[in-house]
């Protein structure tokens, strides 16, 4: 296993951050750590990474004890932080060959993580220049350039547009993916409070809430067999009439702005039907995605129920 947590429990004072926390992670998985704000999915994160030290409980990250290998632990991890920590005065090229000399790699490694992030476009430009999708490249290509076989993200996609989010995301479900020697992609623990994210990029989902796990489940057995939900953005507003008529449509909904949700009556995927619609009718798709509608119920259901 590349993440192994047992009975993690974490208390300030009277309060359980934690609580009895257990699961553990496959070499090349993609785990969504979905959560309310507040559940306790960044205690756990900064536990792992070894910024924290549990009250209670054990845990091993590629087989190094967090309690006892701290060192190896984190040569281990590739780690971003909700709040990225960057030097706003430095150079991107600069910043990532300071770290490349914490870490005592390399330089050769700066080229390889700009390319893998793309980051080429804007390596000569001070951290202060780029956007804030930019910016996220950055502390993703620091966390990557001692070739970590974990990825601890923490809320990595927090404040991006659009067209950024869909960057990020497929750069995140790249790393997961096996490499060309037949090794397994790297692990990667992606915490969120958003489902849509889960569902674009992971294969297994942990919910949490007040400290404890009240779900983990692969995405892949909670799925309704009788609905399916694409959500699509167009560039421009969209008719109802016109999408109730593509194959299989139930019914049409326009969420917010040129946001549609689309009802299909079957499991198979629709989305190269929209992708077809779209193109047919000279528009431009900004995102489109699978909804997992069983997954929403749960969400809401397991994080609600002790506040009823």
């Amino acid at each position: 296993m590349s993440i192994e947590v047992s009975h993690i429990t974490k208390t300030y004072g009277m309060i359980k951050a934690l609580n009895d926390v257990s699961f553990s992670i496959k070499k090349g998985e993609i785990v969504g750590f979905l959560g309310p704000n507040g559940a306790g999915k960044s205690t756990l994160m900064k536990i792992l990474t070894t910024y924290l030290k549990a009250t209670e409980g054990s845990a091993e990250v590629n087989g190094f004890k967090i309690s006892e290998e701290n060192k190896e632990v984190q040569k281990s991890v590739g780690y971003l932080p909700e709040h990225n920590p960057l030097y706003l005065d430095m150079f991107v090229k600069e910043y990532l060959s300071f770290n490349a000399e914490i870490y005592n790699i390399p330089k050769t490694a700066i080229e390889k993580v700009i390319e893998q992030t793309g980051l080429g476009p804007e390596a000569h430009k001070k951290i202060e220049q780029l956007s804030k999708g930019f910016r996220q490249r950055v502390g993703l290509a620091a966390a990557l350039l001692h070739d970590p076989e974990v990825l601890i993200l923490d809320e990595p996609t927090t404040g991006l547009d659009p067209n950024q989010l869909i960057e990020i995301r497929k750069l995140i479900k790249n790393f997961g993916k096996p490499m060309s020697d037949g090794r397994a992609g790297k692990t990667v623990l992606l915490s969120t409070h958003i489902m849509q994210e889960v569902e674009a990029i992971c294969d297994r989902v942990i919910i949490i809430h007040k400290g404890a796990i009240v779900l983990d489940k692969p995405l892949s057995e909670l799925s309704d067999d009788k609905e399916q939900v694409v959500e699509v953005e167009f560039d421009y507003r969209v008719e109802k009439e016109a999408l109730q008529k593509i194959d299989k449509v139930n019914k049409v909904e326009n969420s917010v702005g040129f946001v549609y949700h689309i009802y299909f009556s079957t499991r198979e995927d629709m989305r190269a039907k929209v992708f077809d619609f779209a193109r047919d009718n000279g528009l431009k798709i900004l995102q489109l995605y699978q909804k997992n509608t069983t997954l929403e119920k749960l969400f809401i259901e397991l994080t609600t129920e002790s506040e009823k």
